[in-house]
């Protein structure tokens, strides 16, 4: 991958130079790890200390695949992937981490306010707070990040929440995966009603049945535009946690949950070629907290893959 300019072109003089401050353009797509540019939700950022950057970021009106709810409201996974790309972003811009390099995901979460979250005129501008809560270096280079983020609409907090994630070079990351750099994904097998799980068309579906009301097979198809923007040697956490949501609409018996807040781990690869295992169970509810809590879990040949708690 061929590297990109930190901050676009140089600077001009004149009118150039006025408009290069005020015009409004996307990050590099290469900063956010996107094939797509427009699955680049990132449109600018700027550095306030050591371990504060402040981001912009813009959520279109419409989306092919993370769009708006019957109750026309943004997508809450929207939230995951602006903190998934803010990571990036930060990472790559603002802390020299060379493209090409790999990032580990080990968990990501967020917390959200739906009812701040209605679909506008306009497309909605979010202004993220990013700061590096853990920050780990090795021989000068950063190998590890926990971060976390609080996101606004202007004056308003739509949802705050963090991510954490490991570095490693090309080198490390070939000599990690071996043989798995070369697996493909088999044809992906039927999907659940899409209905059911809050979709309309059947190629977004990421679960398959098993004959169980709370258990599914993961519907791997690397062919989908969104969920796999560009080849890759595992499944995208993103992938996931589309997954996770999935299941809980399906449990609950409920479409369309709103969703109020995501907890993840992700404990290794999800494999291409290997079944993964779907597993969703409400919790109990706790005190008088009205709020229904879900886990969803994914395994392999009984290996757990990831954990995802889901709040709605």
């Amino acid at each position: 991958m061929a590297e990109v300019p930190a901050a676009g072109p140089p600077a001009g003089t004149g009118v150039t130079a006025v408009l290069e401050r005020t015009l409004t353009r996307t990050v590099p797509r290469e900063y956010v790890h996107r094939s797509a540019v427009a699955e680049v939700l990132l449109t600018g950022w700027e550095q306030e200390d050591a371990d504060l950057f402040v981001l912009q970021a813009q959520w279109p009106r419409s989306r092919v695949f993370y769009d708006a709810g019957a109750a026309g409201g943004h997508d809450p996974l929207l939230i995951a992937e602006t903190i998934r790309q803010s990571g990036l972003l930060v990472a790559h811009a603002g802390l020299g981490v060379p493209l090409g390099h790999h990032f580990l995901m080990h968990d990501l979460s967020f917390a959200a306010r739906p009812d701040r979250m209605a679909v506008g005129g306009v497309p909605t501008d979010i202004t993220v707070e990013f700061r590096c809560a853990d920050l780990k270096r090795r021989g000068g280079a950063l190998s590890s990040l926990r971060y976390e983020t609080v996101l606004r609409r202007g004056a308003d907090t739509l949802a705050t929440g963090g991510a954490s994630f490991t570095c490693v070079t090309p080198r490390v990351y070939r000599r990690t995966r071996g043989e798995a750099l070369r697996t493909q994904a088999p044809p992906p097998p039927e999907p659940v009603e899409p209905a059911g799980v809050g979709r309309t068309r059947a190629s977004d579906v990421v679960l398959s049945p098993v004959g169980a009301y709370d258990r599914w097979l993961l519907r791997v198809d690397p062919r989908h535009p969104v969920l796999f923007d560009h080849p890759v040697d595992h499944v995208p956490g993103m992938v996931l946690l589309e997954a996770a949501r999935q299941a809980t609409a399906a449990v609950l018996g409920r479409p369309s949950p709103t969703i109020l807040g995501i907890a993840a781990d992700f404990t290794r690869f999800a494999e291409l070629d290997c079944p993964c295992l779907i597993e969703a169970c409400r919790l109990p509810a706790t005190g008088h907290d009205a709020s229904g809590h879900v886990l969803v879990t994914g395994s392999q040949g009984e290996r757990p893959v990831f954990s995802v708690q889901v709040t709605v």
